[in-house]
């Protein structure tokens, strides 16, 4: 006997009525007397043996539609963002700024928690942030952030003015990103104050991170957290990039850097569990450091640039 979601003519009716005339599937079930699920697998079975063929249109205003979604298959993402590099430095981060502030005003919703980190890309960020639609939204630094350097750079700084953006609630991080020792360190997150910021950074609807490479010009040593020889004893060890002054080599393996890391925040690792975890980097020189990231599972979106997303994709470097 006949199945009726096999019915070619009921097949076209049904798809007549729910992509031509806009009726919902209860609608033409109450109308043909069939059931809501039978509905959906008639117009499931007609895309499958063609009698239905739909298609997104102007896929080319996306210039790299195409590479975004390998790279998100590649790599098990969300999502992938690619923009067009800047002819410099700073054009580039203004570029890629103004990409995540529209990516974030569209993924922030109302009541959410965001965690932010630090460096000059998220600067970028905040300021090319669009006025916002979610209300109710809690800003919470990823890592500490005291001193006389480039305090625009730092997470408290950042997080703080996003949340006056948006109007919404600044919870503040009041310790150095880095202090001199681990027992200096495990001293700090003894205050109730930092553990129960460094609580409500563990549970994150949205981070939004930078990715960083340690080198002379850096956000670390512009900050002035890190000395020139210390950042060479990183090279020494194959560091590849950072998250929140954490380490990782280009597996996104943190354990060579671990006995050194006394960074007030979020542990790197709780990172894998959000939502959305955002990294936004780019620049040739940011290649390693972004496939550590990946590779760490640290973030599961990638804002990017046209050259590094390229790099990504080659299968040599997989």
């Amino acid at each position: 006997m006949k199945k009726v979601v096999d019915d070619v003519r009921l097949m076209v009716k049904v798809c007549d009525m729910y992509y031509n005339q806009n009726l919902s599937q209860q609608v033409i079930g109450n109308t043909l007397n069939l059931s809501r699920p039978t509905v959906s697998r008639l117009l499931v079975s007609a895309r499958e043996k063609g009698i239905v063929q739909i298609t997104v249109s102007n896929l080319e205003s996306i210039a790299h539609w195409e590479l975004e979604r390998k790279l998100e298959k590649m790599y098990a993402l969300k999502e992938v963002i690619i923009v067009d590099s800047g002819s410099t430095e700073k054009e580039q981060k203004e570029i890629l700024g103004s990409a995540a502030g529209q990516y974030l005003n569209t993924t922030i919703k109302d009541g959410y928690t965001v965690g932010v980190s630090m460096g000059s890309t998220l600067y970028q960020v905040v300021h090319h942030m669009p006025e916002p639609t979610a209300k109710g939204v809690t800003f919470v630094p990823l890592i500490g952030g005291m001193g006389q350097l480039r305090m625009d750079l730092h997470s408290n700084n950042l997080a703080e003015s996003l949340a006056k953006i948006y109007e919404g609630r600044f919870v503040p991080l009041h310790a150095p990103a880095r202090v001199s020792s681990k027992d200096v360190r495990d001293e700090f997150m003894k205050e109730k104050s930092l553990a129960e910021t460094l609580n409500i950074a563990r549970h994150l609807d949205v981070a939004i991170l930078g990715i960083g490479y340690p080198f002379k010009n850096s956000a670390i040593t512009a900050t002035g957290y890190f000395k020139e020889n210390e950042i060479e004893n990183l090279k020494k060890k194959n560091v590849a990039g950072d998250i929140c002054m954490q380490f990782f080599d280009v597996t996104g393996n943190t354990s060579p850097f671990e006995k050194d890391n006394y960074v007030i925040g979020i542990d790197i690792h709780n990172l894998c569990t959000i939502s959305h975890s955002v990294g936004i980097a780019g620049g040739i020189d940011k290649i390693s450091s972004i496939r550590g990231a990946l590779r760490g599972h640290y973030i599961n979106t990638l804002i990017t640039d046209i050259c590094c997303a390229e790099a990504l994709a080659s299968k040599d470097n997989i």
